[in-house]
């Protein structure tokens, strides 16, 4: 065992049994270095990640290779989970140096952290051009040892151009609609037509662009944007990305078509497009988009969730294939011959048929991943799907699945996406009227305000980045985990009136106010007062997730919404500023920032439902609330007569109307007359 068999991290604890003498993240580790004169090999990944596990197989696992690391460099090994800041300089650097960026990983480093080398995967030997690992770990060690000279001023240099990369940010104006109109031209021209989604191989799941082109149909009426929302959605509902059997997505698909995906599941992807499948339902109606959204929201509660209530990060892509051996995707894909074990001979062969099963396979050794690619048309015999056949095929293969060795799952829990999983659950439970989907979100809620929170601050209150087995981790939270909790909060509070998630958001974004705001309104991704690196991490654009500046200030305009607060709100227009600058450049990188430029334009619409929750006319009203597509509107749900200071100011001197339930629509600073009617409100709320 090494130093890592302390760990609350999956990932790290993958690595304790190594014969790499490892150290985790800290200042002990580069004093380590500084004293035997030797550099630090920073090594950085997360649990699911598959080339993590092949470079660890090869190399770490290696007596060799780990004596000659012990010998010469001090290594240090991430969890890029659970230390999103450290991952996000070095591979800031790793990027400007290669022009291309992924894990795992592999920088090296002087003792004062300073990186001076850079590489991801780094095979046992020489192939496809890139040198064997052995190779840049010699080269390293006789640079460090006969050209030490050039190797600092290499160090300083990168250290100084990271330095320098903040963000100018002189007099930011808000987004308007020309730079929306921008935004959507450039996502039109990347487009894929013929495929969905945007871009080519490998295809990720456009969540965040996918909300904001909701948001944009919604306030212009374009059908333009509302057209590449359905045809993306049914392309990837259709492909190998999504999971036929066991709902759930994989992270991204290899090819342009959607139909391999490398096959980890992770929580904040999950819930992302399950948000996004709800809302697309919202708009439509689709009865695809109600299933996938029911089917993914599922997934995220039985597969994900905890003993204590929230949801684990992720499961692993890499399961065994019956031999002791671990390999990517054996747990969900099926040959010709496999189907007709199951299902027997004409409904093997049906559903060979139906889900695009091959002699050749579509993967890897004759098997294929599971699709649908003709979802609405007639079944393979050409008649029209036989539903109860298809469900009854979907039950038995997946009952077949259930013995196969499961993927590993990565048991901690990230602030950040479990705020992500409350709001996702909150409102497909409140549009599908599941409220034990409501309850997973709330009690997921209670595990952030419970573990990952330190209220002992008046009026504000502190993150930790993960918790494990109910324990929190040592890592302060990041930006991020400030935004997606809040934002989880407020979702939550919309759904359920309940004032203590209101206040649990006002709490965080305080101290977002107070910790993460630079002087000029820049944000940046961790506290004034968190570990210092050689560089304050700072980055508005969207990856796999919301950025940690977008999300932040998506619940700062919900929040002065709900408030009235003018120090939320320009905090708010002051941050989506960084929006107007990027909107036509890389508008697939700014999705979310996008969506909460689409809600400013819209007002926010703020909507307060008054009367008794228990009595059916408030119950329809919030619901019609609820239910309306205008962008960001922020719902508040409570007892007539709330005059106190201590009230939700949304609330305050509304009354029943005639005695009876009465919804309160508001926008710009002006006030509709109260209705009592579902019908009005729902045209009060129309965007278009």
């Amino acid at each position: 065992m090494n130093r890592l068999a302390d760990s609350q991290s999956p990932y790290l604890l993958q690595h304790a049994d190594n014969p790499v003498d490892w150290w985790p993240w800290e200042l002990d580790a580069f004093e380590e270095a500084r004293r035997r004169d030797v550099p630090v090999l920073l090594s950085v990944g997360y649990a699911a990640c598959h080339w993590c596990h092949v470079m660890a197989h090869e190399s770490f696992e290696d007596e060799e290779t780990a004596g000659f690391l012990n010998a010469h460099f001090v290594c240090v090994k991430v969890d890029r989970e659970e230390r999103p800041d450290v991952d996000a300089v070095y591979m800031e650097a790793v990027q400007a140096a290669t022009g291309q960026g992924g894990w795992p990983m592999t920088v090296f480093l002087t003792p004062d952290a300073e990186p001076f080398y850079f590489g991801t995967y780094f095979p046992p030997a020489p192939r496809h051009g890139m040198p064997s690992f052995r190779q840049v770990l010699e080269g390293v060690r006789a640079a460090w040892e006969d050209r030490r000279e050039e190797v600092a001023d290499v160090a300083a240099r990168i250290t100084r151009d990271l330095a320098g990369r903040g963000l100018r940010y002189d007099a930011p104006r808000v987004p308007g609609a020309e730079e929306m109109g921008a935004a959507l031209l450039g996502l039109t021209r990347d487009f894929d037509a013929v495929r969905g989604g945007f871009g080519g191989a490998p295809k990720f799941p456009p969540s965040m662009v996918l909300e904001f082109l909701l948001r944009h149909h919604a306030r212009t009426g374009s059908q333009g944007a509302l057209q590449m929302v359905e045809a993306t959605c049914e392309a990837m509902a259709r492909g190998g990305i999504y999971d036929q059997l066991g709902g759930g997505f994989a992270r991204y698909s290899v090819d342009a078509e959607w139909t391999v995906p490398h096959f980890e599941k992770m929580l904040y992807d999950n819930a992302l497009l399950c948000r996004v499948y709800a809302h697309l339902w919202r708009a439509t109606g689709s009865e695809l988009a109600r299933r996938v959204a029911l089917e993914t929201a599922e997934f995220m509660v039985h597969e994900l969730g905890t003993e204590q209530g929230g949801f684990a990060s992720a499961l692993d892509a890499d399961s065994d294939d019956g031999s002791g051996a671990a390999h990517e995707g054996v747990y969900y894909v099926w040959t010709p011959g496999q189907l007709t074990e199951v299902l027997g001979e004409e409904d093997g062969a049906w559903a060979a048929r139906r889900f695009g099963v091959t002699e050749e396979g579509t993967f890897e050794r004759g098997a294929s991943v599971l699709r649908l690619p003709d979802l609405d048309g007639p079944d393979p015999d050409g008649e029209l799907v036989d539903a109860a056949r298809f469900a009854s095929v979907r039950e038995r293969l997946l009952a077949a699945r259930e013995p196969r060795p499961r993927p590993e799952r990565d048991e901690k829990a990230v602030t950040a996406w479990n705020g992500l999983a409350v709001a996702a659950l909150a409102e497909t439970g409140a549009y599908f009227e599941r409220p034990d989907l409501v309850a997973a979100a709330a009690a997921a809620a209670g595990l952030l305000a419970s573990v990952h929170t330190d209220a002992s601050s008046e009026g504000s209150a502190r993150l930790v980045r993960t918790s494990r087995d109910g324990v929190a981790g040592a890592s302060a939270g990041v930006l991020e985990d400030y935004g997606d909790a809040a934002e989880g909060y407020l979702t939550l509070y919309a759904v359920t009136g309940g004032r203590e998630w209101l206040d649990r958001a006002g709490a965080l974004l305080e101290t977002v106010l107070t910790r993460f705001v630079g002087e000029d309104g820049t944000l940046f991704d961790t506290a004034d007062d968190a570990e210092p690196l050689i560089r304050r991490p700072q980055d508005p654009t969207d990856n796999a997730v919301p950025s940690g500046w977008s999300a932040a200030t998506g619940a700062l305009l919900s929040y002065a919404a709900y408030t009235g607060s003018a120090r939320h709100r320009e905090a708010a227009e002051r941050a989506l500023g960084i929006v107007r600058e990027l909107a036509g450049r890389v508008p697939r990188f700014v999705g979310w920032g996008l969506s909460v430029g689409e809600a400013l334009l819209d007002g926010p619409r703020e909507v307060a439902i008054v009367g008794d929750p228990a009595k059916p006319g408030t119950g329809e009203l919030h619901r019609t609330a609820l239910l309306s597509t205008a962008p960001g509107a922020v719902v508040a749900l409570g007892a007539p007569g709330q005059s106190g200071e201590s009230d939700v100011p949304l609330l305050r001197g509304r009354d029943l109307v005639d005695g009876r339930a009465a919804a309160y629509v508001c926008r710009g600073f002006v006030c509709d007359a109260p209705t009592v009617d579902a019908a009005v409100l729902e045209s009060l709320l129309r965007a278009v």
